[in-house]
């Protein structure tokens, strides 16, 4: 081993061999021990800088191959070494034509990360430097050495709340509190989170679904953050404080916050790609220190990417490392950061074998279901990916749940006033037991949702046909065509009472119908104000006004809020609604406008009713749902007592009741208006 030293003096003793395990930077009393996997590397260097934006290492150590290599792993421990420190790393192996065209890229001239660095400093950075050739000494990323042992806890552990109890609000953490009207100290910080803790509790939800806080490279215009450069590093962005170490802590205590408030934190968590994009780069750490292990190449021609992601490149997830890489990073933020669970974009690329072949046994997604330390996470998958692959239904695994993109859809047509959906209505509101029971799986492994951060806000999806796309500079071509909209007779903004009077009552539909589903429920943060992005269903690079939440709307909108936080109490106080079993004949009765069952398979059908039976002394439910165009009369048993408890055509505060102030009812019917949802509860004393 040789040791190469510079102007300054180094701060460590002599090198010594190390240790191959942990990957990364452990640091301990004595000093910090380092380990790099490298399969066909011919030389790894460490460069160590006193502080992040020192343009030369203050040592550089360079690893000697018999002593510092156990088989794939690159190893040594500089003793005296103490954090906060930085480090970075050159890396050799073979270069030229040839080894492009084995699918290599290492190239001596390129400073690398670590891919389990702590925290990634960005005070030098420049993307272009590492997309071109030459020396990016002066202008790479420097990693962190952290020593996270010292941070107090106070007892704090995971909250384990059951799936069935969950309902998920999807944020983005800087657009949350971005908003001059935020009125928190630290806009777009962790610690802004954690000051609109009051609002969420009063809301009703019970876990954030935090968009990537992963590290990412904000530069690129990608607001929302899908595009991991560092997988162990909370994003700095979203700090006070930039310095080392302070962005563990600071996210660390926006959870320990969270949950004394009683609200889980779920990670947004972007596995299936990394923010390296394709041959034209950057190269700025896996495909320096082995490009053939960690992605998919192209088989015909290694030189190129196989795109399964749709972001350039594609981790090869079930390659032995890059599994380990993912089960440790998730273990990691589990184990030191203490989150609740994880949403897995794209998650049909961890299926891909080579190839890209979906796999029946996938390793990674097994290990991730059976690891010991992740055993009581959540762990949720977006189920399809940018190559076509689609397993909503039929994910590997039995304890994941699924984004249900077939509960969005159908419950999109079926509020819009498209026929013939009763049948797949009735099989969202119960669960989807035709997506899920035949496979043992439960209500609990679909999350229910109608809009999520990528699409039409709720506002906009009663208010426009079209997406509107152009301040994105793409000429309206991104984004998704087919929103399954309605805009209730006019484009955008109106002031036509009328439609507006339906928008409203449209958004209340959609609330009503996603509470009253079994499965997880999940909102989109502002949907409960209104929140629009003027027909923008693709906002991933607005970080302004558009993308923000406008705190201007919870009071503009309060009516609005008030339904949201009513419907999200009255699951609360109705097991039936949350249950994690789906529908059978002796808890749900089927009927059309009429008591006998509907005709489920009429293609005109537009309108059908249930009833629930409660669990033990609480009160059954009359649901009744018309998305007709004109208003129906809905029958039921005239023994029966029952009071209005939701009517999404009325007015706040009539639309929904507060517990003991249900209106009852006093005929045998209940006309419900066009375009509408109506629930009833039974009568203390009534029985069926």
């Amino acid at each position: 081993m040789s040791v190469s030293q510079l102007s300054r003096p180094h701060t460590t003793g002599a090198p010594e061999p190390g240790r191959n395990h942990p990957l990364g930077a452990t640091p301990d009393d004595d000093g910090v021990n380092f380990a790099f996997f490298s399969e066909q590397a011919t030389g790894v260097q460490l460069l160590i800088f006193e502080r992040a934006g020192d343009a030369e290492p203050v040592q550089t150590v360079t690893l000697d191959p018999e002593h510092n290599r156990s088989f794939t792993i690159w190893h040594v421990y500089l003793r005296g070494l103490r954090a906060p420190t930085f480090y970075a790393l050159r890396v050799t192996g073979p270069e030229g034509e040839d080894a492009r065209g084995r699918g290599q890229r290492f190239d001596a001239a390129k400073v690398l990360t670590d891919p389990y660095a702590k925290g990634l400093d960005r005070s030098r950075w420049d993307r272009g430097a590492a997309c071109a050739p030459g020396d990016t000494l002066g202008t790479s990323l420097r990693c962190a050495v952290i020593d996270e042992r010292d941070y107090d806890w106070a007892g704090d552990q995971p909250l384990n709340r059951p799936m069935a109890e969950m309902v998920v609000y999807e944020m983005h953490v800087g657009g949350f509190t971005r908003s001059p009207g935020s009125g928190v100290a630290r806009p777009g910080t962790f610690a802004a989170v954690t000051e609109k803790i009051p609002y969420l509790t009063a809301l009703g939800v019970t876990a954030v679904e935090l968009l990537p806080v992963f590290d990412f490279d904000a530069s690129t215009g990608n607001y929302w953050g899908y595009s991991t450069a560092g997988f162990f590093a909370p994003h700095a962005g979203y700090c006070e404080q930039p310095q080392a170490g302070a962005h563990v802590r600071e996210f660390r205590d926006m959870v320990a916050a969270l949950h004394r408030a009683g609200l889980e934190v779920i990670l947004d968590v972007v596995v299936n790609h990394t923010d390296e994009g394709n041959q034209l780069g950057p190269l700025f750490c896996w495909a320096g220190l082995d490009n053939t292990n960690y992605y998919h190449l192209d088989r015909a021609d290694p030189r190129y990417y196989d795109d399964y992601s749709g972001c350039g490149n594609t981790l090869m997830a079930n390659h032995p490392i890059v599994t380990k890489m993912i089960v440790d990073c998730l273990e990691y933020w589990v184990r030191e950061m203490h989150v609740d669970g994880f949403r897995f974009d794209e998650a049909a690329v961890l299926t891909r074998g080579p190839g890209g072949v979906i796999l029946d046994e996938p390793p990674v997604v097994w290990q991730i279901e059976l690891s010991d330390t992740l055993a009581t996470t959540k762990i949720i998958a977006e189920a399809w990916d940018a190559a076509g692959a689609y397993e909503v239904g039929h994910y590997p695994g039995y304890r994941w749940a699924e984004w249900n993109g077939r509960f969005r859809d159908t419950v999109r047509r079926f509020v819009r006033g498209d026929p013939g959906l009763l049948g797949a209505m009735a099989e969202r509101l119960g669960g989807s037991a035709d997506l899920y029971q035949a496979r043992g799986h439960r209500p609990v492994n679909s999350v229910n949702f109608v809009t999520c951060h990528d699409g039409f806000t709720l506002a906009d999806l009663v208010a426009y046909d079209r997406k509107h796309n152009d301040t994105n500079g793409e000429d309206n071509r991104d984004g998704n065509d087919d929103n399954l909209s309605w805009n209730c007779g006019a484009e955008g903004p109106t002031t036509d009472p009328d439609v507006l009077a339906l928008r409203r009552r449209q958004t209340k539909n959609f609330a009503a119908l996603l509470l009253f589903s079994r499965g997880v429920p999940m909102i989109t943060a502002g949907d409960e104000a209104g929140r629009s992005q003027q027909g923008n269903n693709n906002a991933y690079c607005q970080d302004n006004p558009v993308g923000w939440f406008d705190w201007s709307l919870p009071g503009a909108n309060a009516d609005l809020l008030r339904f949201w936080t009513g419907l999200i109490a009255l699951r609360r106080r109705h097991r039936v609604l949350r249950r994690d079993e789906f529908y059978t004949g002796r808890d749900v009765t089927w009927h059309g406008t009429q008591l006998p069952p509907p005709d489920w398979d009429d293609p005109q059908g537009r309108a059908f009713a249930c009833t629930l039976t409660g669990v033990g002394d609480d009160p059954d439910l009359l649901l009744m749902m018309n998305m007709h165009s004109a208003p129906l009369e809905f029958q039921f048993d005239p023994e029966r007592r029952w009071a209005r408890t939701v009517d999404t055509a009325l007015d706040s505060p009539a639309d929904i009741a507060d517990p003991g102030t249900e209106q009852p009812v006093t005929t045998a019917g209940y006309l419900v208006t066009a375009h509408s949802v109506v629930l009833l509860q039974s009568l203390s004393g009534d029985t069926p």
